[in-house]
């Protein structure tokens, strides 16, 4: 469907020419005589955009403008008009119009202006949506006690120049604590940039940081700027620093110290202010005593200590996290949202989660492209989970139903599992319904020729077990 466009005028040749010409161009068009004319087709279906006269009886254009931005403030509104100056242009612009055009009006001009204006809101919108759907990424999830204590800590942080070290086990979301500290700090609108230390070999690893100049070494065909130089003005996220050498665990400290580097290569000081946070997975103070970290970069990392809690000191926050992934997954992969159900739930909260949150996003996004109903139930969650000694399973016999260590297979492709699955779900439903094909079709909500084809193409054995 095209955009919409409504044009207020009081001479009707112009509604009359201008609506031919955008009618042509592919808009929808509709038309009022007068501001109060205007605002009641506005508040009916506010339109894409509005070119507005300033010279009409009753309401002029710029009362009519101040009301329609109080009525829907995020529409564009063009002004025209044949007795413009400066001033009533400079004061349209303030009150919120787009732009502004001359009478006489050149049809070319304006839809080219049309066309400039709809593109404009259209990547506005865009990036609107974008960040919204990042912002849902790293939102970080949960109402429990721990998570009431970890907001408030970075409440008190974010807004503070202080460095931050943050500890927690894999998987339990520092660089979603990390990117709230920068949000909630004055370089909210500068870069968040990330740095993995873990996965950038040791060869490299000085060059990702400070870049490097064209030359520098064997494959340096260009000039390089470094993570330290692409965060200028805003933040630094080192995660997992203590997988970083002792060597270049120096080059850092001296460039938090003096906010200034070298490339690699170069002999040009390079002046940054940044922000560094820092998170591990390791007792830092159990590594210097081994001296594989620094005490004195540790001092100076470790200025406001943040701890995240692991998934299973906070059980209570899982089905708001399951439901979360759940959601963006569907957004993500454009796919119908799936609803878990009460045991489902269960064995969610009983499960220890050592691989804490990461864990928990890849089992649902899991379910969600092999569960095929819109109901994920236990006995789902128990073929990909894969029990430890020390979970708190609660989900009975699912969680120990034949199939169980899926989970634990390498597939080839995803076709593979889904295929494994389905073959492990229809089995155990023919073995709940006694092998019967009719009453396990009518459970599965499928035609019973299906069920026979299934069968047949995936070898599900036809018997009950001895």
């Amino acid at each position: 469907m095209g955009k919409s466009i409504l044009i207020v005028d009081d001479e009707v040749p112009i509604l009359n020419s201008l609506s031919g010409i955008l009618e042509d161009e592919g808009y929808q068009v509709a038309v009022a005589k007068n501001g109060v004319e205007a605002l009641k087709l506005a508040g009916t279906e506010p339109p894409d955009l509005v070119l507005l006269d300033i010279w009409m009886p009753e309401m002029d254009g710029i009362e009519t403008l101040k009301k329609l931005k109080e009525q829907a403030p995020r529409v564009l509104v063009m002004m025209m008009s044949g007795h413009g100056s400066i001033e009533t242009a400079v004061k349209a612009i303030k009150l919120g119009a787009y732009d502004y055009i001359e009478k006489p009006l050149s049809l070319e001009n304006v839809t080219l202006r049309v066309r400039h204006a709809l593109d404009q809101r259209r990547l506005e919108e865009e990036n609107l949506s974008l960040r919204t759907k990042v912002q849902r990424r790293f939102e970080l999830v949960g109402n429990s006690p721990a998570m009431q204590r970890l907001r408030a800590l970075i409440a008190t942080a974010g807004p503070t120049t202080g460095r931050v070290l943050i500890a927690g086990e894999n998987g339990t979301g520092k660089e979603l604590v990390a990117r709230a500290i920068h949000m909630e700090s004055p370089r909210r609108e500068k870069p968040f940039v990330a740095v993995n230390c873990a996965a950038i070999p040791e060869t490299l690893i000085e060059s990702e940081l400070f870049g490097h100049e064209r030359g520098a070494f064997s494959g340096a065909t260009a000039m390089k700027r470094g993570q330290f130089e692409q965060a200028d003005g805003g933040t630094l996220f080192l995660d997992e620093i203590g997988d970083m050498s002792l060597s270049t665990q120096a080059k850092v400290l001296r460039a938090l110290q003096e906010q200034q580097f070298n490339r690699v290569g170069g002999t040009k000081l390079i002046k940054v202010d940044v922000r560094v946070i820092a998170a591990s997975n390791k007792n830092l103070a159990k590594e210097i005593e081994k001296g594989s970290f620094r005490d004195d970069l540790y001092y100076r990392l470790n200025v406001l200590p943040i701890e995240v809690p692991p998934l299973r000191e906070r059980p209570e926050d899982i089905s708001l996290l399951a439901r979360h992934f759940i959601r963006s997954h569907a957004e993500e992969q454009g796919l119908k949202l799936k609803e878990l159900a009460p045991d489902a739930l269960q064995a969610l909260e009983s499960y220890d989660w050592p691989g804490n949150i990461r864990e928990l996003r890849n089992l649902i996004e899991r379910l969600m492209i092999m569960v095929p109903g819109p109901v994920i139930d236990a006995s789902h969650v128990a073929i990909f989970l894969q029990a430890k000694p020390a979970a708190r399973v609660a989900a009975g016999e699912a969680a120990s139903a034949p199939g169980s260590t899926l989970a634990a297979k390498n597939f080839d492709s995803l076709r593979d599992a889904r295929n494994a699955f389905e073959r492990e779900y229809i089995a155990r439903k023919l073995r709940e319904n006694n092998w019967n094909i009719s009453r396990t079709a009518d459970d599965l909500q499928i035609e019973r020729s299906h069920l026979h084809r299934k069968i047949k193409m995936l070898g599900v054995e036809l018997r009950p077990e001895s």
